[in-house]
């Protein structure tokens, strides 16, 4: 069977392409998971596209080991549209991958366990034992996983799809670094390596890059989505306010976007400071006061208790950075990045605003969300798009 040759499938035809039980697919309808779009007039149900997509997101959540109740949360909850396909599925093999790793982890366990047995009793002793049993407990909360991959998915599409600056941000704070070949290059904090990850072709092959981050989860994404190009960079579980690094060892340290996060951010920059070779460059990047402040205010004119923007960004930014960096550097720029969204469509502002960790997502919720939606439309309507300010940048400091 083909299911472009049919705009509906009827329960049977869905079982029989699927491979699903006509008990399962019933049972999900029953509990309100994968509803049908309509019924005929035999009151027979007909699924269209959409809802094949919904059932492929159910079994992949499934078989990652989310209960359905945890499943019905996370599909109601998800306002990206099953349209964007490219997006969802790209979203579902990162998880996938990331289940793999976490697989491969405790089998390492296992067969370490299996290959140094106790050499008088020839059996695996309660250390090993206790090994495995910690492996396991590593295990992600996956729904809390697909969660955050959501979030942040929702978060790119804005910034990909109504930023003015279509060379985007990544590609442009890369460029500043330069093309000399033999650089030593540290960057605290990396996260999932999306700096790296969106200019892999063009990274010089001489390079010698170092990432690091104080998550031991955030670097093994890191080497996930890097995937063949993870080769050419080392990986280090490391805190910034301790660089475990000798002095004058980098040619670069990059700290992008997360100086705010840092504890004691002042010898954090004197940590940065001393593993600099002289001459070398601290690029520090960070956003401004301004920075996507109309989201705020048109959030808080509708309820001026919701947030969106973290406040913890306030601790280091274009406003208030140089004097940060000023008690390590005593040469330093700031290079701001041009840009600003204009949005025309309401759903991908919504899924932003409730992507953040801020208190959006919990207050937004059933009839709230729908006045919020109905609010902004009006305002989309009223002038056409809605204007909002993105300026960010970052430091170029240089240890002299």
């Amino acid at each position: 069977m083909n299911l472009e040759e049919y705009q509906y499938l009827t329960t049977g035809q869905l079982a029989q392409r699927t491979g699903m039980t006509l008990r399962a697919l019933r049972y999900y309808d029953k509990i309100g998971l994968l509803k049908p779009t309509q019924y005929n007039h035999a009151s027979v149900r007909l699924y269209s596209k959409d809802d094949v997509a919904r059932l492929q997101k159910i079994q992949m959540l499934k078989y990652i080991g989310l209960s359905l109740a945890e499943i019905k949360e996370l599909i109601i909850n998800d306002t990206a549209p099953e349209q964007d396909l490219g997006s969802s599925l790209k979203m579902q093999k990162e998880i996938i991958q990331h289940k793999i790793s976490h697989m491969k982890y405790v089998s390492k366990a296992i067969e370490e366990a299996l290959g140094i047995p106790d050499e008088q009793t020839h059996e695996v002793d309660w250390e090993d034992l206790a090994d495995i049993i910690q492996a396991i407990q590593k295990e992600k909360d996956w729904s809390e996983q697909y969660h955050n991959a959501v979030r942040l998915q929702a978060r790119i599409r804005l910034y990909d799809h109504f930023s003015w600056n279509k060379v985007g941000w990544h590609r442009w704070f890369f460029e500043h670094l330069g093309t000399l070949p033999h650089l030593k290059i540290l960057e605290l904090g990396c996260g999932d390596a999306a700096l790296w990850r969106r200019n892999a072709n063009l990274v010089p092959k001489t390079w010698s890059i170092t990432l690091t981050d104080l998550s031991a989860g955030m670097l093994e994404e890191a080497k996930i989505s890097l995937g063949a190009h993870s080769r050419q960079f080392k990986f280090l579980l490391a805190d910034a306010q301790s660089i475990p690094f000798h002095e004058n060892e980098f040619d670069i340290v990059i700290a992008n976007h997360m100086l705010y996060h840092v504890i004691d951010m002042n010898l954090a920059i004197s940590e940065m400071h001393r593993v600099l070779k002289p001459r070398g460059c601290l690029y520090a990047s960070t956003m401004s006061q301004s920075h996507l402040q109309e989201i705020e205010q048109l959030t808080r004119s509708f309820d001026p208790h919701i947030q969106v923007l973290d406040p913890v960004m306030e601790r280091f930014q274009l406003d208030n950075g140089k004097d940060k960096l000023q008690t390590s550097f005593t040469e330093i720029e700031l290079i701001r990045f041009e840009d600003h969204m204009q949005i025309d469509d309401v759903q991908p502002l919504i899924q932003y605003i409730t992507s953040t960790p801020m208190n959006a997502r919990k207050v937004l919720v059933g009839a709230k969300l729908d006045q919020f939606t109905t609010y902004l439309q009006e305002k989309i309507e009223e002038k056409g798009s809605l204007y909002i300010t993105k300026d960010s940048g970052f430091f170029l400091a240089r240890k002299n």
